[in-house]
């Protein structure tokens, strides 16, 4: 079977570790604050030695170029102007007309008119007479009642300094 103690160990150890940790990088930075870095001399500048020079040769004659005759641009023979074809002018076809038909022309119906619709009256409400609210009885004039005063402190009070007069030293 598994061991169920495994995590609950781990727990406190992973604690005390996190705070050492903790405290040696606190102390670790304050060292680096507080040292200073040595001054490093500066190095001269090396200098580079002169370039060789190199003679200069002579360029070597080359035989001149073949020229290519030219050759000339060819024409294109002009287009034929061809001539459009007119269309006649066709006359338009006639649409043979229908003949009319004589068919006996039916009356509209009439229709009788709608009776006008009478709505009924409106039933009457009775009025209800307004209630008379009783009159409230006359309250007297009570005199208004004087609040006690709060004490307060007087202005000119010494402040305490916060030595104390006696040595803190016991025999």
């Amino acid at each position: 079977m598994a061991s169920s103690h495994g995590p609950s160990f781990l727990l406190p150890l992973l604690l005390i570790s996190l705070s050492l940790i903790s405290d040696n990088a606190v102390f670790a930075a304050r060292r680096l604050l507080e040292t200073t870095l040595p001054t490093v001399p500066e190095l001269p500048k090396p200098e580079l030695p002169p370039l060789p020079t190199i003679p200069s040769l002579s360029k070597p004659d080359m035989p001149p170029l073949t020229t290519i005759p030219s050759l000339p641009k060819p024409e294109l023979p002009p287009l034929p102007k061809t001539e459009m074809p007119t269309i006649p002018n066709l006359q338009k076809p006639q649409v043979p007309t229908l003949p009319k038909l004589d068919a006996p022309t039916l009356p509209k119906p009439e229709l009788p008119p709608l009776p006008k619709a009478e709505l009924p009256p409106l039933p009457q409400v009775p009025t209800i007479p307004k209630p008379e609210l009783p009159t409230l009885p006359h309250i007297p004039d009570l005199p208004k009642p004087t609040l006690p005063t709060i004490p307060t402190l007087p202005k000119d009070i010494p402040i305490p300094s916060l030595s104390p007069p006696h040595s803190t030293t016991s025999p």
